[in-house]
């Protein structure tokens, strides 16, 4: 299953790559990111403007490392976001002008189920990544897990949206190789509105 998390990662390495300026280094003890919150038993029910907090035009300060001992990477880029079809759903357009890249974020609600899905799109690829990441908001922190596997051994992959407020959020790309025991932080994003 190609989700979220492979596509940051392909295009983050191919872009790597490419010979980009080395970005600015920080105090590693600034990067390191809080415990994931455990996955509920009954997720709350997800309601039409969950994701509204995210409506309008940001800047966004990511930071993102290959592997949990590689070196965390810094660059900057952009997103506009809004809502549709009355919070039903919300659509994020990530623009990283200095790796070249761009791509969607749609959000869905299903209403019967009351269950969010987070579904990725690559402007290179065009193609919208088959299965949503389902997930719901506990507490003010969106939780969106899946679980796959990679070089042929399961793995969660998941999408943490936290620290919202009305002018800044956070987004963490994590993955879990052991059923949800430990976490790989690999994809931060810092959110401020521009």
């Amino acid at each position: 299953m190609m989700t979220r998390r492979r596509f940051l990662a392909a295009t983050a390495t191919a872009t790597t790559a490419g010979g980009c300026a080395t970005p600015p280094r920080f105090d590693p003890a600034l990067l390191e990111p809080d415990a994931v919150p455990p996955r509920p038993a009954t997720p709350t029910p997800g309601r039409p403007g969950d994701f509204d907090f995210l409506a309008g035009e940001w800047r966004i300060r990511h930071r993102f490392r290959k592997s949990p001992t590689a070196a965390w990477e810094v660059f900057e880029g952009e997103a506009t976001c809004w809502s549709i079809l009355g919070g039903v759903g919300s659509v994020e357009e990530l623009r990283i002008p200095a790796r070249d890249f761009s791509g969607m974020g749609l959000r869905l609600l299903d209403r019967e189920k009351r269950v969010w899905s987070d579904h990725w799109v690559n402007a290179k690829g065009g193609v919208i990544a088959p299965a949503g990441m389902p997930g719901s908001f506990e507490a003010g922190v969106g939780i969106f897990l899946v679980e796959d596997t990679e070089d042929g051994k399961p793995v969660i992959s998941g999408g943490l949206w936290d620290r919202i407020t009305r002018d800044s959020c956070r987004w963490r790309q994590v993955a879990s190789r052991d059923g949800g025991r430990t976490w790989e932080h690999t994809w931060l994003m810092d959110w401020r509105r521009a």
